[in-house]
């Protein structure tokens, strides 16, 4: 008798931890970055997956990520308390919830992409 291996997703964490690969483990490894703001040299340490976030802000904004970086110090009250790498995660989440992502939840996504992968012989 054949054995079949049967995986469900049974919720959104599942599909995104099925959705990770070895090849996107680069993401999650903190990288820093040294930056002149307001004439001080800072260096600002966050995982790849922001910068990745944070570049496509700055490309938005038509900033350099410099002038980005001053926005966000000069404007959230968290990163003027010395915690300008917190300030910048959460501003990451804000932007993709609110302008990357417009009108998708997670169960949305995790919808779309069963969907995606149904038998294409089966027609609607």
């Amino acid at each position: 008798m054949l054995m079949t291996i049967y995986t469900e997703i049974n919720h959104v964490m599942d599909h995104m931890f099925n959705a990770c690969t070895t090849a996107q483990i680069g993401e999650f490894i903190p990288e820093k970055r040294g930056f002149r703001i307001h004439g001080h040299s800072t260096t600002v340490s966050l995982e790849r997956a922001f910068w990745n976030v944070l570049e496509s802000m700055a490309s938005e904004c038509h900033l350099t990520m410099p002038r980005l970086l001053e926005y966000v110090l000069d404007n959230c009250l968290v990163a003027n308390d010395k915690n300008l790498s917190s300030c910048l995660r959460v501003i990451c989440l804000k932007y993709l919830n609110v302008y990357a992502i417009p009108d998708t939840s997670p169960k949305a996504a995790l919808d779309a992409s069963i969907n995606s992968t149904s038998n294409p012989a089966i027609k609607d």
